[in-house]
């Protein structure tokens, strides 16, 4: 059974050294590099992983993520680099020998057995006694809310449940470690959501340490303590969500994480309170210095809900104020989007928040100032 990676149980590993470093990651990924036919899917990745954190592996598809997964599981051999749990080199162990637990997107239930025997299965194979079972499967089941349930079978169950029920049998062998690869993505948006409340508050609950591997921002941003975006192999930024969404540290990062508007400009003042960025769009003042070449490259990324629409006649900010027309717009319920044309002719979008029931809407071609504050813009020069 897949999921069932180790019959080893939370006695504990030895620390380098014998004694235990508290200071040292729980999970510490040390230059781990895997290549198929010369091309590396990962590309030297070191991550330190606290205990009990739930730590999510974000990119887009090939970006090396489920690859990492996988080494972390012993599914994959490093080309190099080494993987240490709570200060043990574990990288040369094979997947049995590892106390890790990793739960496939496709849940991978066994259909003929019930849900009870499906959380069974895993203690079943370790050889545990009758009543040691029976004592786990039930804590397992009342942990996830599924008791009524037992006895049914998984086709019985909806896609949240059973989610639960792989979640369940992950658990029941206290893993130190739970790899979670894109537990979420066979359900429907709605359902996700849902789910993602609970699938956390189980894990806190529990206090496993957990890695989770995504392609959806949202899902990280709700489920991780910290997330780590990766693209091409690499990783490009670590961080709480906060950090990678409002400071993001690239161009990639920037347009991957949440909606955004990219500018390209040049950099014409530089002090250490604020900076001046030209674009063909106009100059937009920033309340930070980025300490560069004045000429140099850079890119602007304006988040659409920080950018304010002004369409009466009211006092305009000092700087970053630029006229524009309204394209077209769409209603999300509790927002709306805008894209707006300045008059360059570039089109941005602008969210608006739907705090009033009836709220007015701006019409198709309406003309609008564009305003940002100076705070809320992000410099980037990678």
């Amino acid at each position: 059974m897949n999921d069932v990676v180790s019959p080893m149980r939370s006695q504990g590993l030895p620390t380098q050294g014998g004694a235990p470093r508290e200071a040292a990651p729980f999970v510490d990924i040390q230059c781990l590099t895997k290549r198929f036919d010369g091309v590396a899917a990962v590309d030297e990745v070191s991550l330190g992983i606290g205990r009990g954190e739930i730590f999510a592996l974000l990119g887009p598809s090939g970006c090396g993520k489920s690859t990492l997964l996988r080494m972390l599981a012993g599914f994959e051999s490093p080309s190099a680099g080494r993987i240490l749990l709570d200060g043990h080199d574990i990288t040369s162990l094979p997947p049995y020998e590892r106390p890790i637990n990793m739960m496939f997107q496709s849940y991978a239930l066994f259909p003929h057995l019930s849900v009870w025997e499906n959380i069974a299965f895993g203690l079943k194979r370790v050889g545990n006694s009758k009543q040691a079972i029976a004592a786990r499967v039930d804590e397992m089941l009342a942990l996830v809310q599924l008791t009524a349930l037992a006895r049914r079978k998984p086709h019985q169950l909806s896609g949240g449940q059973q989610q639960r029920v792989a979640l369940a049998r992950s658990l029941a062998l206290e893993p130190r470690l739970l790899l979670l690869d894109e537990p979420l993505g066979a359900l429907d948006r709605k359902l996700r959501g849902q789910t993602q409340f609970e699938l956390k508050s189980i894990l806190k609950r529990v206090g496993v340490t957990c890695v989770l591997v995504t392609h959806d921002q949202e899902e990280a941003m709700m489920m991780a303590d910290r997330i780590a975006v990766l693209n091409r192999g690499r990783t490009l930024q670590v961080g709480v969500a906060r950090d990678i969404y409002e400071t993001p540290n690239s161009r990639f990062v920037a347009d991957f994480v949440g909606s955004v508007n990219l500018l390209d400009g040049t950099l014409k003042e530089d002090e250490p309170d604020h900076c001046v960025i030209e674009t063909a769009h106009g100059d937009f003042y920033v309340s930070h210095g980025v300490t560069g070449v004045l000429g140099m490259p850079v890119s602007l990324a304006l988040r659409p809900e920080k950018i304010r629409l002004i369409d009466k006649a009211e006092a305009l900010p000092l700087h970053n104020a630029f006229s524009a027309r309204i394209v077209d717009q769409t209603y999300f319920g509790s927002s709306s989007v805008y894209r707006v044309a300045l008059a360059s002719g570039a089109i941005l979008q602008v969210a608006h928040t739907n705090s009033d029931r009836h709220g007015e809407v701006l019409a198709t071609g309406a003309a609008v100032t564009l305003a940002l504050e100076a705070e809320s813009i992000v410099v980037l020069t990678s």
